[in-house]
């Protein structure tokens, strides 16, 4: 059992930069793979980014590339998404996941999943 909790979302004008964490429990951390998703109102869910065990190789989607940061600290049970130049567009919930395969991007190949912390980007 994996208990995820985010936290750094807020206001932010377009341009600007966020950094958001989510702290894991447990003694496993190191054996997922951690992701962030976003969703929008009225939007489906939608994968950001994912990262490796050992935080060795990561993956972004298309919208985020050159932008956005996934990093992770074992040590500190924590994973990070570093945002920069955010859009309105990225004006989303966003959730971090955990999953024991290596590097996926659906919704449904992650077991754990945190609460959510809300990012709104002004124009």
């Amino acid at each position: 059992q994996v208990q995820l909790v985010e936290s750094g979302g807020g206001l932010v004008q377009a341009g600007g930069s966020l950094r958001l964490s989510c702290a894991a429990s447990g003694r496993t951390f190191s054996s997922y793979c951690m992701g962030w998703f976003r969703q929008a109102p009225g939007k489906e869910r939608e994968f950001v980014a994912a990262i490796g065990w050992s935080g060795g190789s990561t993956i972004y989607a298309d919208a985020v590339k050159d932008r956005f940061t996934i990093s992770r600290d074992n040590a500190k049970n924590t994973v990070y998404l570093g945002m920069n130049n955010l859009k309105p567009e990225d004006t989303a919930v966003y959730y971090c996941a955990a999953s024991p395969r290596f590097l996926r991007v659906g919704v449904g190949e992650y077991d754990y999943w945190g609460q959510g912390t809300q990012v709104t980007v002004s124009s």
